[in-house]
């Protein structure tokens, strides 16, 4: 199964993604951890997109379409996966019908603006790891260090709320017209996120065809 989560930054598509990779035992791939690592680890890949995650802006096709290429060609794709956050334009949703991808289905996640930047000011990260919390939807045990590899977490600059705000608009420009691209493709879902997260979870699994997850 072939799946893509869109929805607005804050939404919880990375969450809702792990869960679904976890009970079908598919990858998700998250590009903007991939980015991320990259950012880090200062590579040309990374240099190049900092500039435009600094500002909260999307890095520039040819540099995402490079490395989801790359990642769905390894061996852990062969069964199956998740995109969470790409495709993030038309013109990326484009490239990925251009190799060959098939998307059986597309979960768009909805949260009001206003709910997602409040949600944004809880999240927390480990920047080792790439794990992602919340201190109200999903805390670690502590509420300080990471559940996976035991570092401290700490605030994304972009999950602040002058950050949120520009990414929000970004997204409602940019990303949002891929909704009416694969809904005239027949494989778009749309899920309405809840306060609790078992909800979103339940509503989620419905989508997919996998009520009893």
């Amino acid at each position: 199964m072939n799946l893509i989560f869109l929805g607005a930054p804050g939404a919880g598509k990375g969450t809702q993604a792990e869960i679904v990779s976890e009970r079908f035992g598919i990858p998700a791939i998250s590009t903007g951890a991939i980015i991320r690592e990259a950012i880090k680890t200062k590579t040309p890949m990374g240099i190049a997109a900092r500039e435009y995650t600094d500002v909260g802006a999307l890095v520039p096709d040819d540099i995402v379409i490079g490395i989801i290429k790359e990642r769905l060609q390894q061996d852990d794709c062969n069964n199956g996966f998740i995109l969470d956050g790409f495709p993030r334009t038309v013109p990326q949703a484009e490239a990925l019908e251009k190799m060959g991808v098939i998307i059986d289905i597309v979960v768009s996640i909805e949260v009001a603006d206003e709910d997602i930047v409040k949600r944004m000011s809880g999240r927390r990260v480990c920047d080792s790891c790439g794990a992602s919390y919340h201190v109200v939807y999903k805390p670690s045990k502590d509420g300080e260090n990471c559940e996976k590899c035991g570092n401290k977490l700490s605030v994304r600059r972009d999950d602040m709320p002058e950050v949120v705000l520009s990414r929000l608009a970004t997204y409602h420009e940019q990303t949002e017209p891929l909704k009416d691209f694969y809904a005239s493709r027949g494989v778009l879902k749309i899920v309405q996120g809840q306060e609790e997260l078992a909800d979103t979870t339940r509503l989620t699994a419905e989508a997919i065809g996998n009520p009893e997850a």
